[in-house]
């Protein structure tokens, strides 16, 4: 199943690794809502790409479960940053 958001919503996925500057990954605790997430799709017209990683609200948006994996519904409003370059 795809979706595609209408108005101005964006699909994000919480499956972004975390990593430290040394390159360790950490792990993500099932019961923790990730603040990084990245763009999988957005509506017509969004200021958003596919693939732009960005930091939301805390507890913004509704999720949704697809094929096992975890992802979030949310407004452009909820989103507070992208993330530029580097690591978040």
């Amino acid at each position: 199943m795809k979706i595609r958001p209408l108005l101005d919503r964006v699909l994000l996925s919480a499956a972004v690794e975390q990593k430290t500057e040394g390159g360790i990954i950490i792990p993500k605790s099932s019961d923790d809502k990730s603040l990084v997430m990245s763009v999988v799709a957005v509506a017509e017209g969004s200021k958003l790409s596919i693939g732009d990683r960005v930091i939301v609200a805390k507890y913004a948006g509704t999720e949704v479960n697809m094929g096992g994996e975890k992802f979030v519904l949310v407004c452009e409003y909820d989103i507070l940053g992208v993330a530029l370059g580097g690591e978040a």
